[in-house]
């Protein structure tokens, strides 16, 4: 196998990417594990990869929803982890923010009914600067208060969840979003190499390079 490889599934009714990122000998970190756990666990197998973390780059419901079920289905075995800051989206009672949260999305919670499985907490909670895995820890707050990046610095490549997309950026109007923060987040990430390779967390990966003009 080669160093690192990248799978890419489109989950859930938003189209959330799920990232599995390979490393080591058939390790891998699942990034954003949104819904259709069956599907994630199929390609993990059959790539026989061993996942050792869920990493999140936060905690809205379309990148969490198939936390319980990935957790159980490796035995307790893969950790969770989350940013500090967005901790409570995990855990017994974590139900109500995710109602919030949805309804603003939304405009409407009845979603949250048919996907809703309640998660665990979080076994690793996240800061700037964290090390996990082969990645680097970037807190880039601005869609929510713990939203963050994994960059790995090696390979050049970084998983920026909804903080930055291909020509675009995450919405800030969900409860715990902040404009202000976000595009300070922007500019910094756009001060990183040019060639780094960015893998959002919606849409089309693009580069550093590609995105940088909009927010230095």
């Amino acid at each position: 196998m080669d160093k690192q490889k990248i799978i890419n599934l489109v989950v859930g009714p938003v189209a959330t990417n799920c990232w599995i990122y390979a490393y080591g000998d058939n390790k891998a970190a699942v990034i954003d594990p949104g819904d259709e756990a069956q599907q994630i666990i199929g390609a993990l197998r059959k790539s026989s990869l061993t996942p050792e973390y869920i990493l999140l780059t936060h905690g809205h419901f379309d990148h969490i929803c198939a936390v319980r079920q990935l957790v159980d289905a490796y035995d307790g075995k893969i950790k969770i982890a989350i940013h500090a800051l967005d901790s409570e989206y995990l855990g017994p009672a974590s139900r109500g923010i995710h109602q919030k949260s949805v309804e603003s999305a939304m405009g409407i919670a009845s979603l949250l009914d048919t996907l809703w499985k309640e998660s665990p907490c979080a076994d690793i909670l996240l800061n700037e600067g964290s090390e996990i895995g082969p990645f680097t820890v970037l807190h880039v707050p601005g869609h929510s208060p713990g939203s963050c990046a994994f960059w790995d610095r090696e390979a050049k490549i970084l998983f920026s969840g909804d903080t930055l997309f291909a020509g675009t950026y995450g919405r800030t109007d969900l409860p715990g979003g902040n404009e202000k923060q976000l595009f300070k987040s922007l500019k910094r990430l756009s001060e990183l190499d040019a060639d780094i390779a960015v893998y959002p967390g919606h849409d089309s990966a693009t580069t550093i390079g590609r995105e940088r003009m909009q927010y230095l």
